[in-house]
């Protein structure tokens, strides 16, 4: 794969974190002053996308010979916190589901920042 390609699935990957987690941190104080966004804030249905989205996008960018173990350590305890986001424990739903999208976002910048010093 092209670097340039390799780049833009490591950018959309990064923003798709970073819509996660605005959808966890932002969304449910926004909510609290619309009711119409308040159903939107605890659709699972947006859980499940973000997953289905993330999981094949991490693994086009990050997918090649002689990836660092760590990298793909990081990427694939992000996706799990993400996908134990979705278990019925709302205590832990935010924590977990930030979490995860931070270790994911973590994973494709540390792979841009390899890719770029090479």
């Amino acid at each position: 794969m092209k670097t340039a390609s390799t780049s833009l699935l490591d950018a959309s990957a990064i923003s798709l974190s970073g819509l996660c987690m605005a959808h966890c941190l932002v969304l449910p104080l926004v909510a609290a002053f619309s009711p119409l966004l308040a159903a939107w804030a605890e659709a699972e249905w947006v859980h499940v996308l973000v997953i289905v989205i993330a999981a094949p996008l991490s693994a086009l960018a990050l997918w090649r010979r002689g990836q660092a173990p760590a990298v793909i350590l990081l990427a694939l305890s992000g996706l799990t916190l993400m996908g134990l986001g979705l278990w019925p424990l709302h205590a832990w739903e935010t924590p977990l589901t930030v979490g995860g999208s931070l270790l994911l976002a973590g994973a494709h910048i540390v792979n841009w920042k390899r890719r770029h010093a090479h």
